[in-house]
């Protein structure tokens, strides 16, 4: 068996910490059940990150429509900084109490890879992005990671489910293991040019055996104006001067007459990577560094009992508004009594927080992953990174 809960396990409250069944049982027994407002907030962002992207909300929906609660939330895909609410629980404490392990697990993970494949995007500056990692995860997450990989910015994926989920074709190329068997990587390309339908866009791996250089210029002459794409997957352990690599690869390219093929690389792309061999690279595959992101450090709050504010000591009490400017993009959080507000260059505020579920009938209507990812993608494009 395979050491994962199932949803069954999470929607009976199962997937808790302890403390929380412990404390139904208390507060149960004490005819205790106070009407609650409960906020998610981060305070802070990892690796210095100046902002975040909110992801998960579609799974927390799926998990509290059956619970007697009302939600305020940020729409799935939207920005947000530290310090300011991105959800929000009005409910008796008793009804959601032991969910508050699965709720922050949901969106904890999920944004910090939507905040990563938003960085890559934004860093890529137009060039394609793919997501690469699922196979560096438990298989069971792979389709939650490559769905928030997508509405962060990723144009694809690699795995076949989650294509599924996202409702796009899953992309990729051919692995070494296709090449190896094949015995040579132009008779792999060969019979991959044969075997599969033309929609495939013929991508030649080119670092099995040979030099690259040497390597692309075998492939193009092999398959000729087909060849749509080399790709680079070298181990950093082999690599030396990567950008010189691919350089060389493209001025032997050119110099033949095969400037429309396109360099497409992988393993092990860092951040840093990007702006160094942008110049140079049409495409990305970004593994690791986007299935392995670091999760944004949400916590839920308790911060009203019974319509008064009240929190524990580091939190800001009572129930808040998060206010954009639609002129001018300035942001403002303050308390949700709070009304009449106008921005100081003249514009609109917005709410940021608005309904979106109670009781189980829902305010928003359900958003495809693509729409999603366009919100993000138009709400992160001038944005600093640093």
């Amino acid at each position: 068996m395979f050491h994962t809960a199932e949803p069954e396990d999470i929607l009976k409250g199962k997937i808790t910490d302890v403390y929380f069944e412990r404390t139904l049982r208390i507060l149960r027994a004490k005819g205790v059940n106070p009407l609650v407002r409960a906020e998610f907030i981060a305070k802070s962002l990892p690796e210095r990150w100046p902002w975040g992207i909110f992801a998960g909300l579609e799974e927390v929906l799926y998990l509290l429509e059956r619970l007697p609660i009302k939600l305020r939330a940020m729409r799935e895909g939207s920005v947000f900084y530290p310090y300011e609410p991105i959800m929000e629980i009005e409910g008796r404490y008793q009804d959601f109490c032991v969910y508050e392990t699965a709720i922050l697990g949901l969106i904890c993970q999920a944004s910090g890879i939507a905040t990563k494949a938003a960085r890559f995007k934004n860093l890529a500056d137009g060039r394609l992005v793919v997501s690469f990692g699922a196979r560096r995860m438990h298989p069971v997450l792979a389709p939650m990671i490559e769905r928030n990989a997508y509405i962060g910015g990723c144009d694809g994926v690699a795995v076949i489910k989650s294509g599924e989920i996202i409702g796009e074709d899953p992309m990729g190329t051919m692995p070494h293991a296709l090449i190896i068997c094949m015995g040579s990587t132009v008779e792999a390309l060969k019979a991959y040019d044969e075997v599969l339908e033309p929609k495939f866009k013929r991508v030649a791996l080119i670092d099995t055996f040979f030099d690259e250089k040497f390597e692309a210029l075998n492939v193009a002459e092999a398959l000729g104006e087909k060849l749509f794409a080399v790709r680079l997957d070298t181990p950093s352990s082999r690599r030396g001067d990567f950008y010189r690599i691919l350089e060389e690869v493209r001025w032997e390219l050119d110099l033949r007459g095969y400037r429309n093929v396109k360099i497409f690389v992988s393993g092990g792309i860092k951040e840093e990577d990007i702006p160094v061999l942008n110049p140079i690279v049409d495409a990305y595959g970004i593994g690791t560094a986007i299935s392995n992101a670091p999760i944004i450090d949400y916590s839920m709050d308790i911060v009203e009992v019974e319509g008064r504010p009240i929190a524990k000591r580091g939190k800001w009490s009572g129930r808040k508004r998060v206010l954009r400017c639609e002129a001018c993009g300035s942001r403002r959080t303050v308390p949700y009594s709070e009304d009449s507000l106008s921005c100081e260059c003249g514009g609109r505020y917005e709410d940021l927080l608005i309904p979106v579920l109670d009781s189980g009938k829902y305010f928003i209507k359900r958003e495809s992953p693509s729409e999603i990812r366009e919100r993000v993608l138009k709400n992160t494009e001038r944005l600093p990174l640093n």
